[in-house]
């Protein structure tokens, strides 16, 4: 039992490095084989829903959602598995009562009230849609109907309930339904417009309908002008700008610095007079003053609401200004702040290099040699002790350590024969051969 559970505790790590790399069918083959040799674990289940969401599977998502609370209801990250999956499958009602549970498991849980925030946000859109469509779908039409004198006694009548009830479910049938004047008056008071629908007794009995309305010369159509003009310092930054951009062009970056500071000046609340500044500032490898002013764009765009997409600007310039000083981490920071706010390829590409190189980074400082020894030897004795599951941990732990160490490859190898898994014997024993071709053992025996 102790070996298997130590076998799907390895299977799951393959799926989440899988996972994290993006392939998330080898992830669900991995967690799938763990689930079979520990079925209690309900981090497995968790984990093969989110790689079910990511290939959009997402009743399978669900199901595993829903074992993963089964096994342990009181793990708050099954609800948002299973919150999750039910929003991508546009139910939103479910989603929220999904939410409101796991609120009772985690009530300090952002996450959750987020959740639920979307979800009626979803919810109302949904109800927007349907009452363009049908204006006697809109919510509260009985308040708006009992603050008219004329319909709010139509209100006492059944016949009238009758015909709003059939008319909201069936809004085919008010096309056919507008001869009626109750209708029209519904619609109008629903709407806000006065509406007004002669029928032919009203012009069979109007003794003016016989006789041709004279028509009234047409006056010629009024050009639509602004009455509030552009304030003239906001007029004069925009000018500034175009004459910054055109000196940034000429890479004259002092005089183009000294423009856009002026547009500042004059326009506090743009943010792209900032923005435009800092690009200089990069130009001129200036990346401290890149950042402030990058900052300072972002503090003034989402006071005015700029765009999602000129924010993203901003956060991934400060990103670039710590890719050039190959501070990774700090631009990994900015760089996955950008992308919240705007999808960009190319700032998704400069994520995924800067993730690559720490990560590699990682490794290598994970290296040494004496610890790596250390650990081998350490699995040497579980090996003797025939605790080859230990034995493995240890191997792993001693190749991490030391990667080019061809003899700890071929220790795991036997130990992976011991445990009649050949498939990764043969793997580590090919890796033995490709780092010491020179080294005989192999896997045949054990060093």
């Amino acid at each position: 039992m102790a070996d298997e559970k130590a076998q799907a505790v390895k299977l799951k790590n393959e799926g989440n490095e899988a996972q994290k790399e993006g392939r998330f069918k080898d992830a669900i083959t991995s967690y799938t084989e763990a689930i079979k040799l520990d079925p209690s674990n309900h981090v497995l289940y968790s984990n093969r829903s989110a790689a079910y969401a990511n290939i959009k599977q997402y009743e399978k998502a669900l199901t595993d959602a829903e074992m993963t609370i089964k096994v342990k209801p009181d793990w708050s990250k099954g609800y948002s598995r299973k919150a999750t999956a039910l929003q991508f499958l546009k139910r939103y009602e479910d989603a929220k009562a999904v939410y409101t549970e796991g609120l009772k498991v985690d009530p300090a849980s952002d996450a959750f009230k987020k959740g639920l925030e979307d979800c009626d946000k979803e919810l109302a859109a949904a109800a927007g849609a349907r009452s363009m469509t049908n204006p006697f779908g809109m919510p509260g039409i009985e308040q708006k109907l009992l603050a008219n004198p004329e319909t709010r006694e139509w209100m006492k009548d059944p016949e009238y309930l009758m015909l709003l009830k059939s008319l909201k479910s069936d809004p085919n049938a008010i096309g056919m339904k507008l001869q009626d004047p109750r209708v029209m008056k519904t619609l109008s008071v629903l709407l806000g417009v006065d509406l007004k629908l002669g029928t032919d007794a009203d012009m069979e009995n109007d003794p003016r309908s016989s006789a041709p309305t004279p028509q009234k010369a047409k006056e010629p159509e009024k050009m639509e002008t602004d009455e509030k003009e552009m304030d003239p310092n906001k007029k004069k930054a925009l000018d500034l700008k175009t004459e910054g951009n055109a000196a940034y062009k000429k890479k004259e970056f002092d005089e183009a610095i000294d423009l856009y500071s002026k547009a500042v000046e004059l326009d506090p609340d743009e943010m792209t007079y900032l923005t435009n500044r800092a690009a200089v500032h990069f130009e001129k490898k200036d990346f401290d003053a890149c950042r402030t002013d990058c900052l300072k764009a972002v503090e003034v765009g989402r006071e005015n609401k700029a765009p999602f997409k000129t924010i993203a600007k901003a956060f991934g310039r400060i990103g670039n200004t710590y890719l050039k000083e190959k501070n990774y981490t700090e631009a990994l920071v900015y760089f996955k702040k950008s992308l919240t706010e705007h999808r960009s390829d190319d700032i998704l590409k400069k994520k995924q290099e800067c993730e690559k190189i720490l990560k590699d980074q990682e490794r290598k400082a994970y290296i040494s040699p004496e610890l790596s020894l250390e650990a081998k030897n350490k699995g040497n004795d579980f090996y003797q002790k025939a605790d080859f599951p230990s034995a493995l941990k240890c191997y792993d732990e001693a190749i991490k350590r030391n990667p080019e160490d061809a003899k700890i490859y071929s220790n795991r190898a036997a130990a992976y024969n011991k445990l009649l898994e050949f498939n990764r014997a043969v793997k580590d024993a090919n890796e033995c051969i490709r780092l010491d071709p020179t080294f005989s053992k192999s896997c045949v025996c054990h060093d």
